[in-house]
């Protein structure tokens, strides 16, 4: 039986706040702050514990108990991560001021809002793997739809006859789709039931007007800052600028403002890569198995020997997109070459790749003020290898590597920023201290010398004070609820001076406190937590300052990603004796020698036994493949269509 917080149920002032912010999100679990947890209720708390595993105990015992379950603030990453998995969307409620100071109910404000397609952190995602939220609008036979991975900054526009717009975007595998609600009846509404019923992602609905496309129109240029939508080539289309505009009006919901390191809408244009249906997609094996998880039997598995997060993307993205035009398809080919045939360069290559991070997502979360000292310390090392990588660029022959690598931005800047203030191997907690280097602030600095000074201060005291009262066994000690203190067994308490003041009894123990302890309690807690407060500021103007520089990391992140998806090419082709194919525009084809690149994968060398495929559209356009059952007819159907989709992305394929 649902049970909820309703007018006629007299709750407590914490639960009045928790009954508020649900109402301004009925469609997501809120995760209240109290205490060292996080709290959920009613129906919150049913289906959270079934999800999670919790156990289910209530609050307001009685006769309307109500629900309760919760999890403990500092692992809450991972329930978030469980729940995100199970197409469910979280509020995070928390303290905004210190219980031990709040007079009367603690003031408690929403401070994340994690959906599945809006999820920042890396423990809710998948490294190698776009995390795409997608927007669809239909009208009777015209749809379009719009893809953005909120963690890289990437922006897909598609622009499609309504029957195709679902193989555009389910390539893409968008763990969230925002559908306009509407009423039952019609193409439009049966064209959106066909996704609700998915299981693949989580539906989002909103009002029909979240997508029209003249406020769409207003969001996009005010975002992006051009007067004209005409740069971005789907202006004349009210269904893609309804649908790119919804996107953002759910992004800037969701994170509380309009993320400023969005790319440019791109419109993915049918007639540049070549179109893969769904269901060709799934029987082929591209990225996915058909059957199982294991990777390595899908083209991808094969072909990805990347070393980076980002080149993975984009290798995956050039599997779903195989070119149409000769120019850029033969760009990457003669890069492909060049690495194939070059065993030490591309070792050399692949070597400075391994040690750079997920700079597309480790930027993102920069510009959302979500970064850690860890994340911008990985940057920095980054950074510090991009020289390097520029060097190398001089030493290649083809266009692209060139192009790609050397002039790439050195980002000196941003490295020279991070290895002044940051230490080299930082915390995790950014209110803790101990993130800022030494020598960077000189206030920092003497606060830092008060804090550190006072170990030996209280060494001091503590053997004066036993020397004084002749208790041997008299220790000094502190814990976060009563400070400072002097501890003296029950056996000296006849020593016990005049001037100490009980503070706490214990079993076999008595804690005092003395007027020149608590003078030095204010002076050294104050100045530690100054220095706290102080180093938080000083990280987040860092992070400001990064953030202020987010596309020129941006550029770099796409150059280092194409780079490492073309060394993963060469690789795979080097290690399993590849060929280069010569592309044209026209129709006849020869393959001498094929073998399926994922059979023969996984097979022992030399099993797969090679065949050829000759087409000539002046003598035959359709052959015809006979045999018996389990003859291989369907691996020689599918070997031709991946050594194509190979050829397109401008690899090397497995045949002489």
């Amino acid at each position: 039986m649902s049970q909820t917080a309703n007018q006629h149920q007299t709750l407590t002032p914490a639960m009045e706040q928790w009954r508020q912010i649900k109402s301004q999100h009925p469609d997501k679990l809120i995760f209240f702050r109290m205490g060292d947890f996080y709290e959920l209720f009613f129906d919150d708390a049913l289906a959270a514990s079934q999800i999670l595993n919790l156990t289910l105990t209530s609050r307001a015992k009685g006769e309307n108990p109500i629900p309760m379950a919760g999890v403990p603030y500092h692992a809450c990453e991972r329930y978030l991560r469980e729940l995100l998995n199970k197409g469910q969307k979280v509020v995070l409620v928390d303290q905004l001021e210190d219980p031990r100071q709040a007079k009367g109910l603690v003031k408690r404000g929403v401070t994340r809002v994690v959906t599945p397609g809006t999820v920042l952190e890396d423990d809710c995602l998948t490294g190698r793997v776009n995390n795409f939220l997608a927007a669809c609008a239909v009208a009777e036979n015209d749809g379009a739809a719009a893809c953005l991975d909120l963690s890289t900054g990437e922006f897909l526009i598609f622009s499609a006859p309504a029957d195709q717009i679902a193989d555009d975007i389910a390539k893409y595998a968008p763990a969230e789709i925002l559908l306009p609600r509407i009423e039952k009846g019609g193409a439009a509404a049966t064209w959106y039931d066909v996704w609700r019923r998915s299981s693949l992602m989580t539906v989002t609905e909103r009002e029909a007007h979240f997508f029209d496309p003249l406020l769409a129109a207003e969001i996009l240029k005010r975002h992006f800052r051009v007067a004209l939508l005409d740069g971005f080539g789907f202006s004349d289309n009210p269904l893609a600028v309804g649908a790119a505009g919804a996107i953002l009006r759910y992004v800037e919901e969701t994170q509380g403002k309009m993320p400023a390191y969005l790319k440019p809408p791109r419109l993915m244009m049918r007639e540049r890569f070549l179109a893969i249906d769904c269901a060709s997609q799934r029987n082929l094996e591209i990225v996915a198995p058909l059957r199982g998880s294991d990777s390595r039997a899908t083209l991808l598995g094969v072909l990805d020997q990347t070393q980076t997060a980002p080149g993975a993307r984009q290798l995956r993205r050039w599997l779903l997109e195989p070119l149409l035009h000769l120019e850029p398809l033969q760009e990457r080919q003669e890069a492909v070459t060049e690495l194939m045939q070059d065993h030490q360069a591309r070792a050399e290559l692949r070597a400075q790749l391994a040690t750079i991070a997920d700079l597309e997502r480790i930027v993102a979360r920069v510009s959302a003020q979500r970064a850690h000292a860890r994340d911008l310390a990985a940057l920095g090392r980054s950074c510090r290898q991009l020289p390097e990588l520029a060097r190398l660029g001089h030493d290649f022959s083809s266009r692209l590597l060139r192009r790609l690598l050397s002039d790439i931005d050195a980002l000196s800047d941003i490295s020279d920023a991070i290895a002044a203030a940051l230490v080299d191997n930082p915390p995790l907690a950014l209110q803790e201290g101990g993130m800022i280097r030494d020598g960077f602030c000189g206030e920092l600095d003497e606060l830092r010398a008060i804090s550190r000074g006072g170990k030996d201060w209280l060494a001091r005291f503590q053997a004066e004070e036993q020397a004084r009262t002749r208790i041997p066994s008299l220790k000094i000690g502190f814990n976060r609820v009563f400070g400072y203190y002097i501890e003296i067994t029950h056996t000296h308490k006849d020593k016990v001076p005049p001037e100490y003041e009980r503070k706490q009894t214990l079993v076999n123990a008595e804690r005092y406190i003395t007027p020149a302890l608590k003078e030095y309690e204010q002076k050294v807690l104050g100045a530690e937590e100054k220095s706290r407060a102080l180093e938080y500021e000083l990280f987040c103007r860092l992070r400001e300052q990064i953030a202020a520089q987010a596309r020129r990391v941006q550029d770099v992140a796409e150059r280092l990603a194409a780079v490492d998806a073309l060394a993963s090419l060469a690789e795979v082709g080097a290690l399993r004796d590849y060929t280069m194919p010569e592309v044209h525009a026209g129709l006849d084809t020869a393959i001498k020698d094929g073998r399926h690149p994922v059979v023969e994968a996984l097979l022992r060398p030399g099993e797969f036994v090679p065949n050829d495929v000759m087409f000539d559209p002046a003598d035959s356009r359709v052959l015809i493949i006979t045999g018996p059952n389990m003859a291989g007819k369907s691996t020689y159907i599918r070997q031709v269509a991946l050594l194509f989709i190979m050829a397109q992305i401008g690899s090397a394929i497995p045949a002489t």
